[in-house]
């Protein structure tokens, strides 16, 4: 799967769904436009997975030892809300009651593609978090990116 790029702003209708927008479902392979596992994300997000790639993620964490506590957690926690999802005819994806308000997501949400996922934020959330990495964003790509990235001179 390539990855998925993008920010799309977007709108709960009034029984929770929002529409998928068109410029990422083209993104997707056509066999993982119609099948989506749904979860809690990291820093109050949810995160939607084709379920192609939700098949990666979790083949990968069969690999734990789950006779280590720390690992049958993180294994608990990771799964805990996955919810299976389907969009409609017209491309409108349900968000669960129980995963909606894990997001605080009311009625405006924002919609980011990245890697081999797409995260739903509540549009305020998502504001606030990216304006509070920004001031720290030059210290964090040094320590992430500093030393994997060689200079070719």
């Amino acid at each position: 799967m390539a990855s998925l790029i993008g920010e799309y702003e977007s709108k709960l209708d009034e029984k929770g769904r929002f529409l998928l927008p068109a410029a990422l479902r083209k993104q997707l392979d056509p066999s993982d436009q119609d099948d989506f596992v749904m979860n809690r994300g990291f820093e109050g997000c949810l995160v939607l997975y084709p379920a192609s790639e939700w098949k990666k993620e979790t083949t990968q964490m069969s690999e734990l030892n789950l006779y280590v506590a720390k690992n049958r957690k993180f294994y608990r926690q990771f799964h805990n809300g996955a919810t299976k999802i389907n969009p409609d005819n017209t491309g409108r994806i349900l968000i669960p009651k129980n995963l909606k308000g894990h997001a605080q997501i009311e009625k405006e949400l924002v919609v980011f593609a990245y890697a081999n996922r797409i995260e739903l934020w509540a549009k305020d959330q998502y504001l606030s978090e990216v304006k509070d990495g920004l001031d720290d964003f030059a210290s964090l790509a040094e320590e992430v990116m500093g030393s994997s990235i060689k200079n070719e001179d």
